[in-house]
């Protein structure tokens, strides 16, 4: 039997799938078949604003585990439970920004395809990452944790 409160038994680094679907959108996109992804002038802007906003939400997650002294590292056991900060809109607001840096780095490279592997990150996400974090954290912070899940949405 594993011991959750352990350690998550995380499968997959969770930056892994979207940096696979990046540059697999970009190597098809290139190499392919085109598959353009062009809002005109909008789309550089655009795709630099929601890059800004996955980085800055990274940001103030990392400063919510610092304060909490407790690790972003997702193979390793976590310390306090964290519901502020981000914490308070989303229980996985690192995965959320990673959405929005997809979708704009998939603009800036002006390319669709990154976007069409969506469904296996998420699949990759939720099974082979969020669902040992959440066994990990309910099995080491019980009843508390139980009671955030019930306020906090997973992703927003």
């Amino acid at each position: 039997m594993i011991d959750h409160a352990l350690r998550p038994r995380t499968l997959v680094l969770p930056p892994a799938p979207y940096a696979a679907a990046l540059l697999g959108g970009w190597w098809l996109d290139r190499h392919v078949h085109a598959f353009p992804l062009d809002w005109g002038a909008a789309s550089r802007p655009l795709g630099w604003l929601l890059v800004g906003i996955g980085l800055a939400l990274f940001g103030w997650t990392l400063a919510t585990f610092w304060r909490h002294r407790t690790t972003v590292n997702p193979y390793k056991a976590a310390s306090s439970l964290c519901t502020s900060g981000p914490f308070r809109f989303s229980r996985n607001p690192i995965y959320v920004g990673d959405w929005f840096i997809l979708g704009g780095v998939s603009l800036l490279l002006a390319t669709a395809w990154p976007l069409l592997f969506a469904p296996l990150i998420w699949l990759t996400l939720r099974y082979g990452v969020i669902r040992h974090e959440e066994a990990h954290l309910e099995a080491k912070f019980g009843d508390e944790y139980r009671v955030y899940l019930t306020r906090v949405r997973r992703w927003l």
